[in-house]
């Protein structure tokens, strides 16, 4: 099928001739190498059976070739001029439905219909379908969607997207480094994460300030299992890391202020072993897993005991 030519004169020329520019408070950043494009979506081995989630529609490149490959695609577009542009190139495919508007319904949480229209699609596929979302992500929200997804039903079997290099570093960040955090134990828990592609900016329009890259994430459903309360275990984490550069005792303490007493907080610490002086940024993913377990189980048990 003819592929849009996502070049930047053919953008630069589209969008002119519509009387718009890239909005960048929208974090619109082109991708004009074909190639890449191409990329993002062969890297994401999409198969008949699969509904493809795509945040930032732009002109419907990448939407074309996700279209050509799934069995069912969902992209969805802040810009209303951006939406309507697309539904010229991509909306006469019949396995595309374009939605507008934002994916986050806030910082938190998602778009409720967005998730609706996925399962909708899944069910229609039938027991072989995977969930995948493909994306060249607007730099602004690739955080919270990508985050906030693993929290859904059904999570994403495969995430492929572009980001900032930054955020990828972090994705796939070591114990000990700058980079490691909430975000990378959060992934890490659920998905083998890895880097496909490091981006320069100038494979985009506008160019961005900084580097780019494409993660792909594989989720791990043996892992999911092994996490019995999974919102509890996400919003644990990331008060763990609140005060990376504390000490250990004093961030669980501070993060189970009102749920568990100091006493309470040294038990869990104690039975684990973790000295005075360890910090959260030090652990490993699967220790941080245990404390977390052992967190919960304490406020279980206090629960109970009240």
């Amino acid at each position: 099928m003819n592929q849009p030519r996502q070049t930047a004169s053919y953008l630069s020329k589209r969008l002119t001739a519509a009387g718009l520019q890239p909005v960048s408070r929208y974090g619109q950043n082109f991708l004009i190498d074909l190639n890449l494009v191409d990329l993002i979506a062969n890297s994401a081995e999409l198969r008949k059976d699969d509904v493809v989630l795509e945040v930032g529609t732009g002109v419907g490149s990448l939407t074309s070739r996700l279209s050509d490959a799934a069995g069912a695609v969902l992209t969805i577009e802040i810009d209303a001029n951006l939406h309507r542009l697309a539904k010229e190139e991509v909306g006469w495919r019949p396995n595309v439905r374009l939605l507008h508007g934002d994916a986050l319904h806030n910082k938190n949480t998602l778009r409720p219909d967005m998730m609706v229209q996925i399962r909708d699609a899944m069910q229609r596929i039938g027991d072989d379908a995977r969930f995948l979302l493909v994306a060249n992500l607007p730099y602004n929200v690739a955080t919270p969607i990508i985050s906030n997804l693993m929290l859904e039903t059904p999570s994403p079997d495969v995430v492929v997207a572009t980001i900032q290099k930054e955020l990828g570093d972090r994705i796939i960040a070591e114990p000990g480094s700058k980079d490691y955090g909430a975000l990378s134990v959060w992934l890490q828990s659920l998905c083998k994460c890895s880097i496909v592609r490091i981006l320069s900016p100038k494979v985009f329009w506008p160019r961005p300030n900084v580097d780019s890259a494409i993660i792909r994430l594989d989720a791990q459903p043996e892992w999911r299992a092994q996490i019995p309360d999974l919102r509890y275990f996400h919003e644990t984490v990331r008060a763990l890391f609140f005060h990376r550069r504390k000490f250990l005792r004093s961030v669980v303490v501070s993060g189970m202020k009102g749920r568990l007493d100091k006493r309470q907080v040294d038990e869990v610490l104690g039975a684990l072993g973790h000295s005075e002086n360890a910090r959260t940024e030090e652990l490993p993913v699967a220790e941080i897993q245990k404390l977390v377990e052992g967190l919960r189980q304490a406020e279980l048990k206090a629960q109970a005991d009240a």
